[in-house]
């Protein structure tokens, strides 16, 4: 019996079945082996378990760090796409000063440069860049509100002494349309005007060009809007009739653009337009949840950085998106829209100039974060 049971071990031990391998390294560790493999093969067993968490834990190992470089590259992307400008240093030190700490002052300038991708949006032979759309939005203090004031682009204003992207000085300069500010001296010149119109300290400001307006809109798979009349399409406008439509990218940027075929084809008009816009988007935005969906997220952040350009303290990735997170508590339904106060002027009727003392009520009110008065919100030229 005992010749047997040795017999029995040596099969054991020298069979690659049980050993795991003929070449020695799942079977027995050779005389000096203390713990031995009995005739049951539990110690074989053992072996093959050691051997397949070595290979879960390898293939795991590989999948984080392989997930961790995807995260560094998809935050390094985004934080890519980002342009910045430096306000105090392009501005100087004379600047408003903040009255209400709490509160937050946005200027939302949309641009309509024909560089780059955006030649083929519309128009590509018209040079330069202008601010096609600004706005001022106030978040008050505590954050569950806005506002947002449009400046008309056509608006005769008194541009101050400015520095260019070159960092040369610029003289100021009288009746000078809004909108040119920007394609004459760039936005931190545009930041200083509204400040020096309104007395209101601008503490961030925001550029989105055509190209990262459409990418936005289509990554969100289009924005749904609503005309209480038609629009004609005049001048190769957008045509649409009367009721709900939904949007693509390329068919939103004509929509806001849209100036002859609505209403009485004037600027301010256009602004109504864009203001109802804007509300739309912000609406589309938080009724699909983004942020509870990685993959939409990355897709609106890529389409929503490119072609941005911010002041240096919403200059990254993290500083955009902790702006984000404190203004969550704004429900775009509350937002209230309205346009600056303005005239026609007498000198020439397709301009407009800013209207007194409505304007100065108005500004002051958003200084120091009040309700603004109902006469303060009436424009003498409405452009309806």
């Amino acid at each position: 019996m005992k010749t047997n049971a040795a017999s029995a071990d040596s099969t054991s031990d020298a069979s690659p079945d049980a050993a795991g391998g003929s070449d020695g390294t799942g079977g027995s560790d050779g005389p000096g082996d203390s713990t031995g493999s009995d005739a049951t093969g539990a110690r074989p067993a053992r072996s093959r378990g050691r051997r397949v968490l070595r290979i879960v834990l390898v293939v795991l190992a590989a999948v984080i760090l392989l997930g961790a470089g995807a995260g560094w590259w998809a935050y390094s992307h985004l934080n890519g796409n980002i342009d910045s400008v430096d306000l105090d240093k392009a501005i100087g030190d004379n600047r408003p000063a903040k009255v209400v700490p709490g509160a937050q002052n946005v200027l939302v300038l949309g641009s309509d440069s024909r560089a780059g991708a955006n030649g083929e949006l519309d128009h590509g032979d018209v040079s330069g860049a202008r601010s096609d759309t600004a706005m001022l939005v106030h978040i008050p203090e505590g954050r569950a509100r806005a506002t947002a004031v449009s400046i008309p682009r056509d608006t005769l204003i008194t541009r101050p002494e400015c520095k260019d992207g070159e960092g040369r000085t610029l003289a100021p300069a009288k009746r000078v349309m809004f909108n040119s500010v920007y394609s004459v001296a760039g936005p931190a010149c545009v930041v200083k005007t509204v400040e020096e119109m309104s007395g209101i300290r601008v503490d961030h400001f925001v550029e989105v060009d055509f190209a990262g307006f459409k990418g936005l809109v289509d990554a969100l798979g289009g924005v749904t809007v609503t005309l209480d009349k038609p629009m004609s399409g005049a001048k190769g406008g957008l045509k649409l009739d009367a009721g709900t439509h939904r949007l693509n990218g390329t068919d939103s940027l004509k929509f806001v653009r849209t100036r002859y075929g609505y209403g009485d084809g004037s600027d301010l008009g256009r602004i109504g337009l864009q203001q109802q816009f804007m509300m739309a988007l912000l609406s589309e935005i938080k009724n699909q949840d983004a942020l509870g969906n990685p993959a939409r997220l990355y897709k609106l952040a890529d389409a929503g950085t490119k072609s941005l350009t911010t002041d240096s303290g919403l200059g990254s990735l993290t500083a955009l998106a902790d702006f984000a997170q404190s203004m969550k508590g704004v429900d775009p339904s509350t937002m209230e829209t309205i346009m600056l106060p303005v005239d026609y002027d007498k000198i020439d009727r397709n301009r407009v100039i800013v209207a007194e003392p409505q304007a100065s009520t108005l500004w002051e009110a958003l200084r120091n974060d009040r309700k603004i008065p109902a006469d303060a919100k009436k424009s003498p030229a409405t452009g309806g």
